[in-house]
């Protein structure tokens, strides 16, 4: 099932709903797929984030093997920093900044102290990400708090895949068609899930990135932004200069 909310021209606010082939079912909720209304031509529609998560959790110390060696960390993202699939990436002049193609993972139950057989039960689904990073920032910020948080700098989507035949720790991850597979990340789904949930709760909807198994790139104004995972879809952002609310 792919879980997705949308809108439309014709109706107001955004809405959850399943994509049924060309169409979009309007859904009760995140985690309720009851059906309440007609289904939509997915060409009438709009997609947005696929979640409103109230916490975005990142994982530090997960890019390859190497990092085994080194304990795991985790760095959080405000969720005003959360946009979906066609919005614009904008730019702040802070120097360099990076697209970092990941697998996010979305929980569909409230979680603390997670044991490995009872990660599967506590996942939703699936989605594409682009973690976002002012490279400069974060040289010299060791929290990541604005090098990781501007708005903008979590894109999330096109929609939530919750076919338990997914499997996160063995997939290919694109970022602008150089791919790389998720096999060499230092630690699973499994035991990021464990040990988040060993001093922090997650709640419905909440997303954690599970790390860049491949390259990142630097992003400048006028790019697009293309992340892609085998079995997930297709994530793009166009990307722009940020202009100052003073200037505007």
């Amino acid at each position: 099932m792919r879980l997705v909310r949308f809108s439309t021209s014709r109706a107001a606010g955004v809405r959850h709903g399943v994509l049924d082939g060309a169409r979009v079912v309007p859904v009760a909720g995140l985690t309720d797929p009851a059906p309440t209304g007609a289904a939509v031509p997915l060409t009438d529609v709009r997609l947005h984030a696929p979640v409103q998560p109230r916490t975005v959790v990142g994982m530090a110390h997960n890019t390859g093997p190497g990092d085994r060696r080194l304990p795991p960390g985790a760095f959080y993202k405000p969720a005003s920093s959360v946009i979906g699939p066609g919005d614009v990436v904008e730019l702040p002049d802070v120097g360099r900044v990076d697209a970092e193609a990941e697998i996010a993972l979305v929980v569909g139950r409230r979680s603390r102290d997670l044991g490995p057989d009872d990660v599967r039960g506590a996942v939703l689904g699936w989605t594409c990400a682009d973690d976002v990073t002012a490279r400069d920032l974060q040289a010299h910020d060791d929290s990541w708090v604005r090098a990781k948080g501007y708005d903008t700098f979590t894109p999330l989507g096109p929609w939530i895949e919750t076919d338990p035949a997914f499997d996160p720790d063995d997939a290919v991850v694109a970022l602008d068609g150089i791919a790389a597979g998720t096999h060499g990340l230092a630690r699973t789904a499994t035991e990021v899930l464990v040990w988040l949930t060993s001093f922090v709760t997650l709640d419905v909807g909440d997303v954690v990135l599970l790390g860049a198994p491949g390259p990142s790139r630097p992003l400048a104004d006028g790019d697009t932004a293309r992340v892609r995972v085998a079995g997930l879809g297709e994530l793009v952002n166009p990307v722009r200069a940020r202009v100052p609310a003073v200037a505007r």
